[in-house]
């Protein structure tokens, strides 16, 4: 784990940003006892869709119908 001072991040921040964002946790100190510790943020996890499951709770229109009554939807909503 790295240290920066309080002066190091007023006049260095950019550095410390660098140590951050690579994952290095750094750990601040003021006049040398450390009082925080700043860590990169934990990335969200990306939400995994079940598309399956999606695709069985909306069937495909017509699907189990008989013809007729399909081909009554369609020219109700073509008209």
């Amino acid at each position: 784990m790295k240290t920066a001072t309080v002066r190091d991040l007023r006049n260095h921040f950019a550095d410390v940003a660098k140590w951050i964002e690579h994952g290095e946790p750094v750990t601040i100190t003021r006049n040398g006892t450390p009082f925080a510790t700043l860590a990169p943020a934990k990335a969200a996890k990306p939400r995994k869709v079940d598309w399956a499951a999606r695709l069985k709770a909306f069937p495909p229109v017509g699907k189990g119908m008989p013809k007729e009554a399909t081909e009554k939807l369609w020219s109700d909503l073509r008209d």
